[in-house]
């Protein structure tokens, strides 16, 4: 991409986030519940009316809807993403301390998915209506069906409980922590990713080239890895950046199961405790970071594509 491209993307990030940062505390505002009760009800005081109101002025509350949102904005902008209700901690510093585990998790998923999702792909679109092909689809259809919470909770009765493999519940966030939260994760994406890398590769072995490097007598497999392989990476570059910006977002779920201390975990611990300031912090945190996943994956095309290139320059 040239800088100018790279620069009309920031400026269409920056945008966006403004308008997800009007959406997400216009929702928080309009949301039933008092926060400054549950933020007493959290601290465990029971305070009088009185108190409540004053309190409420004290943070702000009281004043118009517009005021309170330009406040939060120029904080915001400042680097300042307030004080939790619940925490009693700094936003920023809450979710900079839950970003990383979250993060280790996507990485540990990704790495499982693409290590049995790029085989099997390739493996079914080469034995295409062979028995493996239908085995392999057949397994990656109960996989997609299967919901998240339902293998994991499997995975903990199997490996956690009746083996006792590894814990189901930990102080750390040690590599065994992760391992089945991860696999929770992996167990979809790679059904799902199995499919479209073995839709990549058919498509790319009825290419031309291919027919042209088999009649110059190159072995199949020097044309599946140094010819096709490559070539169906491109249509699947967007759908993996995607999936790792999703993974920041929706491993929720995965996390409350397994009690894993992330950013999935903190969003649902925020959310029962009206904890407003969490709440619009990690929406604009997770914004921000899945659109720069998705700037860097259509860089990233260019150095795979020349074509690419050339189109973005001409």
């Amino acid at each position: 991409m040239t800088k100018k491209a790279i620069f009309q993307r920031l400026i269409q990030i920056i945008i966006v986030l403004f308008g997800i940062s009007f959406l997400t505390f216009g929702l928080t505002y309009l949301a039933p519940g008092d926060p400054v009760r549950a933020m007493y009800a959290a601290s465990g005081a029971v305070p009088n009316d009185e108190v409540i109101e004053a309190t409420r002025t004290a943070m702000g509350l009281d004043r118009p809807f517009y005021i309170q949102y330009f406040t939060w904005l120029k904080n915001i902008l400042s680097g300042d993403f307030g004080v939790s209700y619940s925490l009693s901690q700094s936003v920023l510093t809450i979710l900079a301390s839950r970003l990383w585990p979250t993060l280790k998790l996507a990485l540990f998923a990704m790495i499982l998915m693409l290590a049995f999702s790029i085989p099997l792909g390739m493996l079914t679109a080469v034995k295409n209506g062979k028995a493996i092909d239908y085995i392999v689809r057949f397994l990656t259809f109960i996989g997609i069906s299967l919901p998240s919470f339902w293998i994991g909770l499997i995975l903990i009765y199997i490996v956690a409980l009746k083996l006792q493999l590894l814990p189901v519940m930990s102080t750390d966030i040690g590599f065994k922590k992760m391992i089945l939260p991860a696999v929770t994760l992996a167990i979809s994406m790679t059904a799902t990713y199995t499919r479209q890398v073995r839709a990549a590769v058919l498509e790319e072995l009825h290419q031309d080239y291919v027919i042209g490097a088999r009649t110059r007598g190159l072995k199949e497999s020097a044309i599946l890895w140094k010819h096709v392989f490559p070539n169906s990476l491109l249509p699947l570059v967007t759908l993996f950046g995607l999936s790792f910006g999703s993974l920041l977002a929706g491993t929720t779920v995965v996390e409350v199961v397994f009690s894993y201390p992330g950013l999935g975990n903190l969003a649902v611990q925020a959310v029962t405790a009206m904890d407003y300031p969490l709440i619009q912090g990690y929406v604009l945190w997770i914004a921000l970071i899945y659109m720069v996943i998705n700037l860097l994956v259509d860089i990233s095309y260019e150095f795979m594509d020349p074509r690419t290139k050339a189109r973005m320059r001409s």
